[in-house]
């Protein structure tokens, strides 16, 4: 098996020092719920440097999140809960079960199929009363959103396909419109949420990750708008004296250039 273990045992060395009454007062302070915004901080981090593409970035943000893991670890330790082996041995049993296809009896699954058999694998060996619980409720809505869909999907309950999909999408707008012209708006929300659930499925068809493509428009909506705040500011006037019309030019300008 390749890698070294050194690294990693300095790194509990130095966080167990941290911890120690001759440590850091900070680190001595910290507990599991304390840390949280940290943890989830660099977390994002590493999804950002992903999403860019920099790698020197991703190999340092690994680290700090490898940083919030032995913390957590090395808190449970102290308390005598578990250790950051228990953890590790916990995750290799794990691979192993899930993997049947490969250290159990060889089989050349598709990607989508290994997903399908992590499901039924989870379900029937008891570690799940039902196939999409395990979501924490704090994700991002988008995110479960996508993730029931392809738990769902993983026992059968699923669209055939990416056209199926748009059909219902279709049918959602038609029951918006309906409700709009119902003046129904206590059941807005709801029609609503149905038509986010049915894109977020649509986008799971077509291999594309809602959240991800998501946060792409968003970075380029905030690009544009901000060359039309440095257009305003130019001018030397406020967004009220401009008409929608010639906010959407220099909108047109901005997606053009970008």
């Amino acid at each position: 098996m390749p890698g070294n273990a050194e690294p990693f045992n300095k790194l509990r060395q130095i966080m167990a020092t941290l911890r120690s009454p001759d440590g850091c007062a900070w680190d001595r302070k910290q507990t599991h719920k304390s840390l949280l915004p940290y943890l989830i901080e660099e977390t994002y981090e590493v999804v950002e440097a992903i999403e860019s593409e920099d790698y020197d970035h991703l190999r340092e943000e690994l680290g700090d999140l490898m940083c919030q893991i032995v913390f957590h670890s090395q808190l449970a330790e102290e308390a005598g809960e578990f250790t950051i082996d228990d953890s590790i041995d916990s995750i290799n049993e794990k691979l192993i079960n899930r993997h049947p296809h490969v250290f159990g009896e060889q089989k050349n699954l598709k990607p989508q199929e290994v997903l399908d058999q992590w499901e039924k694998i989870k379900v029937e060996s008891g570690e799940k009363s039902s196939v999409i619980s395990g979501i924490p409720r704090s994700a991002p809505a988008l995110v479960k959103a996508f993730r029931f869909g392809e738990k769902a999907g993983g026992v059968g309950f699923d669209w055939t396909s990416a056209a199926d999909v748009l059909d219902k999408i279709k049918e959602e707008i038609d029951e918006i419109e309906s409700e709009l012209k119902s003046n129904g708006p206590a059941r807005l929300e709801s029609e609503i949420g149905d038509l986010l659930f049915a894109v977020s499925s649509f986008a799971r068809k077509l291999e594309i990750n809602p959240e991800q493509a998501l946060n792409k428009t968003l970075d380029k909506f905030a690009d544009r708008f901000r060359y039309i705040e440095e257009k305003v500011r130019q001018s030397g006037k406020s967004f009220d004296d401009f008409t929608l019309d010639q906010l959407e030019a220099w909108w047109q300008e901005a997606k053009n250039i970008s």
